[in-house]
């Protein structure tokens, strides 16, 4: 995969490399990488926590119903429960990302 100094790596990037490294068509290079994203998806949905080795964990967490501020004008309002989205790095992303190596 081309390095990119600035800008957003978009599927088609992501299509692109696979088609690169492995010599398939960029069709079957789309369709596999759905495929992986979309057992992500079902997984996360399903509750399951999702780990990629090297990479990170990706997990939901159920947040609770709570009282928040409208920042503006300081009035109340509820923030309803609601699930999110979280992802931790497993340390050797954080070490890749930090430029740092393992002497």
């Amino acid at each position: 995969m081309k390095n990119k100094k600035l800008g957003t790596l978009t599927r088609s990037d992501v299509a692109n490399a696979i088609t690169e490294e492995f010599g398939v068509t960029k069709f079957l290079a789309s369709e596999m990488l759905e495929e992986i994203l979309n057992e992500i998806a079902a997984a996360l949905v399903n509750g399951e926590i999702v780990k990629i080795a090297g990479f990170g964990t990706f997990s939901i967490r159920q947040k609770k119903e709570r009282i928040g501020r409208n920042p503006k004008t300081l009035e109340k309002a509820v923030i309803s429960s609601r699930k999110s989205l979280t992802f931790k790095a497993s340390p050797i992303l954080k070490k890749i990302v930090n430029n740092e190596s393992d002497d």
